[in-house]
């Protein structure tokens, strides 16, 4: 099988906001107590995080992470969350039928946060509370000092205030299982006026409206239109959720669901575009993708043990073991994210330790790296800078989501600065190698600097304790470039990353 493929150096989609690898973590199941938490265990640090996964997760360098839900948020009292740890009320999530010990609150993860170089996002509740304990939130953590909020963080040892800029405005809150759930009318009138009393403490904040909860929602799109049409001039983003899963055991239709996906982002951009045309608006505003990953291999179980159990306390919940082919969606979504970077300018991989999450770790013991963490990674460090237009010519397939699904799925990134061309590409074919021709036009003096590969396994392969890296990124050497072009052969179901520079025909590793 054969595909050409077409880039210029000058042919850009956008600038890639770094947010686009950033992550969600929730208080739910074990993401928090016993993932990235856990007093006692050999490997925690004073406060009491396990330096093993934090070791993990600096691997990544994730620019953002949101938090603490989810629809934990839609019921929590931050209040509960800070002061002497001792005096901390234990609380019943409605959310996720657990106990919530709060002995981790907006403190202890701006500490961890803070040790793992990655940036806050928090969320409000907007479900069963309001505008009042939102503002009194942000006063608490942003105010410098001199007012009840201000002065109550510094006297718990925080006198500098965090800075915060992104907040997102409730959780999901189209949706009926939310609590506090509301129309679509209501909740955007009760967005513009949070938003503008976050903004009126903190004038520079970024703010997230809630979108659909994914698209299949009844509501969807119309909920989008009424509440931009509330809140359009306050807010500056509006969040889109959606998970994957393969439970017909159709792989080619899995990959497709890529494709729905950028259908699903293209339309929320439609809804953006009608009501700033409506409003004769002059700014923008874009998408936050900030729930996405892939979730079905236990989401019928656990659905049914949650129904059973009598409010655990850190339960095992939504435990994922992600498989090969997970991995290679996982790639593949990522390119489309690079290639709607003009729209999407932050994404959160739902959730980062243990629940649906690239990294596991066990109580008391080890903690490793899933498959899916690889492509995560490789996007994440590597696809910096600018996303370039890619024309791709090859065979195509159709299948029940979306029809002309290429097998070759690409998106190519380049840096600037660094003066690096980054080609990301799946061969989504289940039997055939893909002979690729890549065209790069504009470049003087292209050498390959790096290829890793993931490939060459079972599709229902994973990752474990006993097998922690059985799957991960290892070095290529089925592609070269010449002339201005890169050519090679991928093997099926392969994953490649390939880094170009520019101005230095030699090339080097690394």
């Amino acid at each position: 099988m054969e595909v050409r493929a077409a880039v210029h150096r000058d042919f850009r989609i956008a600038a890639i906001d770094d947010r686009l690898y950033s992550a969600f973590i929730e208080h739910m199941g074990r993401a928090i107590y016993s993932g990235i938490y856990e007093p006692g265990h050999p490997e925690a640090d004073a406060g009491g995080f396990r330096k093993d996964v934090l070791a993990l997760v600096r691997d990544l360098d994730i620019p953002a992470i949101r938090y603490p839900g989810g629809n934990f948020v839609s019921a929590y009292r931050w209040e509960d969350g800070i002061g002497p740890v001792e005096e901390r009320p234990v609380r019943l999530d409605l959310a996720w039928r657990s106990k919530e010990t709060n002995r981790v609150g907006i403190n202890e993860f701006a500490q961890w946060a803070r040790e793992a170089g990655i940036e806050m996002m928090l969320a409000v509740n907007l479900g069963s509370r309001g505008l009042e304990d939102a503002r009194n939130f942000v006063e608490y953590v942003n105010h410098p000092s001199g007012t009840y909020w201000s002065d109550l963080r510094r006297g718990h040892g925080i006198e500098e205030p965090y800075g915060v800029r992104m907040w997102c405005l409730g959780n999901e809150m189209d949706g009926p299982w939310q609590i506090g759930h509301k129309e679509a009318r209501v909740y955007g009138r009760l967005a513009d006026e949070t938003a503008k009393a976050l903004r009126a403490i903190t004038p520079g904040a970024e703010l997230v409206v809630c979108g659909s909860s994914n698209d299949e929602m009844p509501t969807y799109p119309d909920w989008e239109r009424q509440v931009l049409e509330e809140c359009y001039e306050n807010v500056d983003y509006i969040s889109l959720h959606k998970y994957f899963g393969n439970n017909s055991r159709d792989t080619l239709n899995f990959f497709a669901k890529i494709e729905e996906t950028g259908r699903y982002i293209q339309s929320v951009a439609g809804v953006i575009d009608y009501v700033k045309a409506r409003k004769r608006a002059k700014k923008d505003v874009f998408i936050c993708f900030d729930e996405w990953n892939v979730w079905y291999h236990k989401r019928a179980e656990d659905k049914e043990r949650i129904k059973r159990w009598n409010w655990p306390e850190a339960p095992e919940l939504l435990e994922e073991t992600y498989n090969f082919e997970d991995a290679l969606f996982v790639a593949g979504l990522l390119n489309e994210f690079i290639r709607r970077s003009d729209r999407v300018k932050i994404a959160c991989i739902a959730q980062l330790v243990n629940v649906i999450a690239p990294i596991r770790a066990e109580r008391g013991g080890p903690a490793w790296r899933q498959t899916i963490y690889w492509p995560y990674q490789m996007a994440s460090l590597y696809g910096r800078g600018e996303a370039l237009r890619v024309a791709v010519d090859g065979p195509t397939y159709d299948c029940r989501v979306a029809d002309d699904v290429p097998y070759l799925d690409i998106a190519v990134t380049y840096d600037r600065a660094a003066e690096v061309v980054t080609v990301f590409a799946v061969n989504r074919h289940l039997h055939e190698p893909i002979d690729v021709n890549v065209s790069l036009t504009g470049f003087d003096g292209l050498g390959l600097r790096m290829h890793k590969t993931m490939q060459g396994h079972d599709l229902l392969e994973t990752n474990g304790p006993e097998a922690p890296d059985r799957i991960s990124m290892v070095p290529g050497a089925s592609v070269a470039v010449e002339d201005g072009h890169l050519r090679g052969k991928l093997p099926a179901l392969s994953y490649h990353v390939v880094r170009l520079d520019v101005g230095r025909p030699g090339g080097r590793n690394g």
